[in-house]
């Protein structure tokens, strides 16, 4: 048995998770990964990571900004790796619509924060949407300045459809910066939804 230990301190959800899970993916049965994190919701996110994995998990507190959580990899968690899920497969009819560049509404700083971060999360699952929408203000998500390219990048480069309203490129003068993905229109828009087996409105 070995440890491995992941410095995941001043990282912003979920990437705390996300760096677990690699290292988890990558540990040997029996070897232990231990997280050391600066908040309590990511020892909560951890734990239920490891319960997703059926591992056992122990939290310490050390001070208020200062815990580590210690995920030991079973036999369950290698079966799951084995299992023969190809990562990032993409899901026929698994539509991913934004309509906003913010993730809920009430501080618009937070929810820029959300928003970056739901769209990393995505790069990071097995299963990816087969098609993503982006309109109104979320059509700034697809240009440039965008703090989410890369990981759209990565993910049209991985077989996700990235769309963006060229009614709202229009309105908003950035027909001219679209860097990811190309441009569609309501009709298609509409089509992508209403056959969607999927859809997610984050």
């Amino acid at each position: 048995m070995s440890m491995v230990e992941v410095d995941a301190r001043g990282q912003q959800c979920p990437i705390p998770v996300v760096r677990a899970k690699k290292a988890l993916a990558e540990a040997a049965v029996g070897d232990v990964v231990r997280v050391l994190i600066d908040n309590d919701v990511a020892v909560n996110n951890l734990k239920n990571l490891a319960a997703s994995l059926k591992c056992t998990a122990t939290d310490e507190k050390f001070a208020d900004d200062d815990f580590a959580v210690s995920i030991e990899k079973g036999e369950a968690a290698q079966e799951a790796a084995d299992c023969g899920c190809m990562p990032m497969a993409i899901e026929p009819n698994r539509v991913v619509s934004i309509g906003s560049q913010y993730m809920g509404s009430g501080n618009d700083e937070l929810g820029a924060i959300l928003m970056k971060g739901f769209i990393f999360a995505l790069t990071q699952q097995d299963v990816l949407p087969q098609t993503m929408l982006f309109y109104n203000s979320g059509a700034f998500l697809t240009c440039e300045g965008s703090e989410s390219l890369e990981d759209l990048r990565t993910l049209e480069a991985a077989g996700v459809e990235i769309l963006t309203c060229g009614t709202c490129l229009n309105h908003y003068e950035m027909a001219e910066k679209l860097a990811v993905g190309g441009v569609t229109n309501l009709y298609v828009t509409a089509e992508k939804q209403l056959n969607a087996s999927v859809i997610v409105r984050p």
